[in-house]
């Protein structure tokens, strides 16, 4: 079993799950951070499918972050996440903050992706 912090955010997780579910039309946009990575991606609940992911270890991020675990990174992810998103068109999405506060880096990301031109 892992540590009691990451069973709590996987229990949290698991509940918020059951009400938090992505279609075609409106996707799952899911948020995972590590201490060094920041991953988010679209996922179709109905189908089962990950549209596309992103996340701050990606070639194009990694050249223009020296630092890619902290706020700033998660922000700029949330921003190019967005685009990449409005290239598929897709504007709506259900956000799932993965079992994590929204606070910090969680929350650096969403606004990001709000200021990229997701609505959620």
């Amino acid at each position: 079993m892992k540590n009691k912090k990451e069973a709590g955010r996987i229990k949290r997780h698991r509940r918020v799950r059951k009400k938090v579910f992505g279609t075609a039309e409106v996707p799952r946009l899911c948020v995972h951070r590590s201490l060094r990575n920041i991953e988010a991606q679209l996922i179709d609940d109905i189908n089962e499918r990950t549209i596309f992911s992103l996340s701050t270890n990606s070639k194009e991020l990694r050249q223009k972050l020296t630092h890619r675990g902290n706020i700033k990174a998660a922000s700029l992810l949330g921003e190019i996440f967005a685009h990449e998103a409005q290239k598929r068109n897709l504007r709506k999405v259900v956000f799932d903050r993965g079992g994590y506060l929204y606070h910090g880096r969680v929350k650096a990301f969403a606004e990001g992706a709000r200021r990229g031109g997701l609505i959620f």
